[in-house]
């Protein structure tokens, strides 16, 4: 636990603030749809409380859009102040659904699905997708990690590059394609994407533990 951090439950066993992370884990472990954050005071920690709960995630600094967008991190050390998101999918074609974390806590901050006919391929793609969307929504630097390295490629190029074939059963996950491919058009970001390095760190925290 980081000296001085606060941590404030809205949605959990006992809502309120707590001093240390153990104390607020109790509260929100295997809790569905907890809501919780951490603060670098206890005011404001009790300012957010009062006010509802609101992502709001720390910021990391200005960041230079390149190209690409990929910030390189030492091997052995993600940063925990990021977003990572994932995709499960049983089957191929099968159910699909993913997801986004906060690194340092785990909480979840989105999941779609599962849907229908999908592909794990996919699944990496609009989740990464999603999270851009989400940060420039939220005017945050977080970085956001992935580890697939077709869903970076894809969202370079703006452009899914999935050869499933579009049925009735899987039209709402094309019409999620073709909503990440025009936001992907119409918008710049600034977010970085990194490359979650699972041989050396473990499998992506928004991993669905299916494997």
């Amino acid at each position: 636990m980081a000296k001085g951090k606060f941590y404030v439950v809205w949605k959990g066993l006992n809502p309120g603030v707590y001093d240390n992370w153990e104390d607020c884990k109790k509260q929100v472990e295997g809790q569905e749809g907890a809501k919780y954050k951490s603060f670098a005071s206890r005011q404001e920690a009790v300012d957010a409380l009062e006010k509802g709960y609101t992502f709001r995630p720390k910021q990391t600094g200005a960041y230079k859009a390149s190209s690409y967008n990929v910030k390189k991190k030492p091997a052995g050390s993600p940063d925990a102040e990021s977003i990572a998101v994932d995709a499960a999918c049983s089957g191929n074609p099968g159910d699909m659904e993913y997801r986004g974390v906060y690194v340092r806590t785990g909480q979840e901050l989105f999941h779609i699905g599962p849907l229908k006919q999908g592909t794990n391929n996919i699944g990496e793609f609009l989740a990464l997708v999603h999270g851009l969307a989400m940060l420039k929504k939220e005017n945050s630097n977080l970085p956001v990690y992935t580890d697939s390295m077709n869903a970076m490629l894809w969202v370079k190029n703006k452009k899914s590059k999935t050869t499933l074939k579009r049925t009735p059963v899987n039209e709402p996950v094309f019409e999620l394609i073709e909503r990440a491919e025009k936001w992907l058009r119409e918008n710049d970001y600034t977010t970085p994407i990194v490359k979650w390095e699972t041989a050396r760190w473990g499998e992506i925290p928004a991993d669905f533990g299916r494997k």
